[in-house]
């Protein structure tokens, strides 16, 4: 894991992000080509199985990627926030969507065709660069947390992904570093591949140790520097 360091942003957006990575004028011209408009609290941004062939850009709010199995079970995957990009596989490929993904609450974003996104990507080598990188580091993340299903056990498993959202997403504070979406615990328990009462048991030890705090729309990491040791005790 990287040395703890909530990240700056450039410009608008965390440089954990694709808008944050890039040069702001690539940036701005990638957002201007694109179909700006706003989405509500529940509202459906990409419906698993979708044949769209489009890149959404968030501009700010927050997100939840979701897949459902065969067997009706959901699952997140993931979460994005403003500066990130969702659909980014089917924009490129054209196969079905593989996924869900619904704001958390009020959003702003930018819809982006297929043949636009193109277009930008061989005029802009950069934006070739940061948008294979994106994708990369988004399989790696993916990768890491099949690994720890059966590496660690459930509390450094916790403690490791509160530590990874807040190093890409956390907003440092008097009384902590806050994550800007709420995560539920059947959410939490499918990113750390758990059963619910395991997760409910080691949040609950967490919060006692006084490393996090959880209430109604936000999740605080009080002592983050503690929860990172945790994380990487094993």
């Amino acid at each position: 894991m990287e040395p703890y360091s909530v990240p700056a942003a450039r410009g608008p957006w965390p440089v954990s992000t694709l808008l944050g990575r890039l040069d702001s004028t690539i940036a701005a011209e990638l957002v201007a080509v694109g179909r700006r408009r706003t989405a509500l609290a529940g509202e459906v941004l990409v419906s698993q199985g979708g044949q769209e062939r489009t890149l959404i850009l968030l501009l700010s709010g927050a997100a939840k990627v979701v897949a459902t199995t065969e067997s009706g079970h959901q699952a997140l995957l993931a979460v994005r926030v403003g500066g990130d990009c969702v659909g980014e596989m089917g924009a490129l490929d054209g196969a079905p969507r593989s996924a869900t993904v619904t704001a958390c609450g009020p959003m702003d974003l930018v819809v982006v065709t297929q043949a636009v996104l193109d277009t930008q990507l061989d005029r802009h080598p950069r934006l070739s660069l940061e948008f294979g990188r994106t994708i990369a580091d988004r399989l790696r993340w993916a990768n890491r947390r099949r690994l720890e299903f059966g590496g660690y056990p459930v509390k450094v498993r916790l403690a490791r992904l509160l530590t990874e959202l807040a190093l890409e997403h956390g907003r440092r504070g008097p009384e902590g570093t806050r994550l800007p979406f709420r995560l539920t615990q059947p959410e939490l328990a499918a990113l750390t591949g758990a059963a619910e009462t395991t997760v409910h048991k080691a949040l609950r030890e967490l919060r006692a140790e006084g490393l996090v705090e959880t209430g109604y729309g936000a999740t605080v990491l009080r002592r983050p520097e503690r929860l990172r040791a945790l994380a990487e005790e094993a």
